[in-house]
């Protein structure tokens, strides 16, 4: 993909089955998917995993997730989900590699599918709400709320890495700008990353940077919306920016060939100075 096509608005990736669709295929790259399935009360939706893992994360309402594999091995989870993303943290269930899903929804809802190709076949398992570790990160203009769902020491998965971002409207998120394109042991880890945006409020918006890291490189400034996504498969990403007024929502899902899983990064050298910490 270019440059131009790292800023995907809402509806640019929709079909019949999902309102975000990106595979590794679409993003041009080899780990990091996310999709979003509408369900309408009563709804139901079914998918196969194939050769990814899969967290099914409520974005509002709830749903049950019903796992079924080739052998005799069945899971079922009852998510309660959440208002709305800006309400709190949400439960949600952690589905393997090559298993068939069914989500269902009495009251309908949205639903986000973080996902990531990987090697190993971990066990489904249920994610409750209050063991997301929420973190109040940086101060002042810089302040933001980030809930830990899936980080890397959180809970454990084959390559998934995945967390949620409150960016009070007025703030800054996501800064200092920095990068994990590249593999250097103990320093920096290469991660291909996914943003999905919302906005508190009617006609609210965000803008999120992305500038290279290399000759080259991906460079973007968009204007962010509701359902809009930005793909980050190099370069330094950040400040994401939310209205005065208006409360931003991203969801990063990130992954990556490395043999570890493991969230390092490199923030860019014109802002060592800069207070306020990490995205």
């Amino acid at each position: 993909m270019t440059s131009t096509d790292l800023h995907l608005p809402r509806g640019a990736t929709a079909n019949a089955q999902y309102a975000v669709d990106i595979d590794p295929k679409l993003a041009g790259w080899t780990h990091s998917s996310l999709r979003v399935v509408e369900l309408t009360p009563g709804g139901t939706h079914t998918f196969t995993t194939g050769d990814s893992e899969w967290i099914v994360l409520p974005l509002e309402g709830g749903c049950t997730v019903r796992i079924d594999t080739a052998s005799t091995e069945k899971d079922e989870f009852q998510l309660l989900g959440r208002e709305s993303v800006f309400a709190k943290a949400s439960d949600f269930a952690y589905v393997p590699r090559d298993t068939r899903v069914q989500i269902a929804s009495g009251a309908g809802g949205r639903f986000a599918l973080a996902g990531a190709k990987c090697e190993r076949r971990l066990p489904a398992r249920y994610g409750p709400a209050p063991e997301v570790p929420v973190e109040q990160r940086g101060s002042g203009a810089c302040a933001r709320e980030v809930r830990n769902f899936a980080s890397a020491d959180s809970f454990d998965c084959d390559k998934l890495i995945a967390v949620e971002v409150i960016t009070p409207g007025g703030n800054w998120s996501s800064y200092p700008p920095h990068k994990h394109d590249e593999h250097r042991p103990g320093e920096e880890s290469e991660l291909e990353e996914i943003y999905y945006f919302e906005i508190d409020g009617s006609n609210g918006l965000g803008y999120q940077r992305v500038f290279p890291s290399r000759e080259g490189g991906s460079d973007v400034l968009a204007e962010v919306r509701s359902g809009d996504t930005v793909l980050v498969p190099d370069g330094w990403h950040g400040p994401s920016i939310a209205q005065p007024g208006h409360d931003m929502y991203y969801l990063n899902v990130m992954a990556g060939p490395g043999e570890t899983r493991e969230w390092r990064i490199c923030f860019h050298p014109d802002h060592t100075e800069t207070t306020g910490g990490y995205r």
